[in-house]
């Protein structure tokens, strides 16, 4: 419901300047698709490694969830949803779209990403522990940046949804390595989470998903991403 709201307001904010959805991406339905289906399939595929690394390292199997039914598996796609596009509608949507606007790309992304980093201090409950909150806004507001980086070079929320959704529908609903309670698979030594200390275990959770920012930036910095523009709707060159 949220999100619905965020997208009217969104909707809003932007007749009042005499532009559309479009702004946002909400254009070129099958380029949107294939974008957000590519973010997602590279973001779940880096989880798994690392869940899998994990696994290994720690010398714990994964084993299927016995509480398992359709329910709880609704329950939480429908819980991992919610929270990605309220998340993306809020930082990658409007207000990313008029920081980039106002402040060009570079800045607006990285008052973007530093935003989505303070703001997980307060979401994972860590505001107040100096080790804690270093660790997430260094974890999430890289994240941030990547994210917003796929919405500038594609003009469209649609990737930083897809990139979004898979890392957080992998690593919660499937590895259970969330907020949101047990998911499909679980440890097999009964513990909620696979914890491996020292720098194997730095390695897989925070060198890793450093590691897929830094590429998956990389790559949209280097690259000509299709944004879905109409080409007849440029401006013409001047001489």
């Amino acid at each position: 419901m949220i999100g619905l709201v965020l997208v009217l307001a969104s909707w809003f904010f932007l007749r009042l300047e005499g532009k559309r959805l479009t702004e946002l991406g909400f254009n070129a339905p099958l380029l949107r698709a294939r974008q957000l289906a590519v973010g997602f399939l590279v973001a779940g595929g880096v989880v798994t490694v690392q869940q899998l690394g994990l696994a290994a390292a720690g010398g714990v199997g994964w084993q299927v969830n016995s509480e398992v039914d359709t329910a709880l598996a609704v329950r939480g796609l429908r819980l991992n949803i919610n929270s990605v596009l309220y998340e993306e509608l809020l930082f990658r949507g409007y207000l990313l779209y008029q920081a980039v606007r106002w402040l060009g790309p570079r800045r607006g992304v990285l008052l973007g990403a530093a935003a989505f980093g303070i703001y997980h201090w307060f979401s994972y409950g860590v505001f107040g522990s100096p080790v804690s909150m270093a660790f997430v806004f260094v974890l999430t507001g890289s994240f941030g940046l990547m994210l917003g980086l796929a919405f500038s070079k594609t003009k469209s929320i649609a990737a930083p949804i897809g990139l979004h959704l898979g890392w957080n529908t992998v690593a919660y609903l499937v590895f259970s390595g969330g907020p949101f309670g047990a998911g499909l698979l679980v440890p097999s030594h009964g513990a909620p989470n696979i914890e491996v200390p020292g720098v194997t275990g730095l390695a897989l959770g925070l060198g890793l998903p450093l590691a897929f920012v830094v590429g998956a930036s990389s790559y949209l910095l280097r690259s000509h991403v299709r944004d879905g523009a109409d080409p007849s709707c440029e401006a013409p060159p001047r001489d």
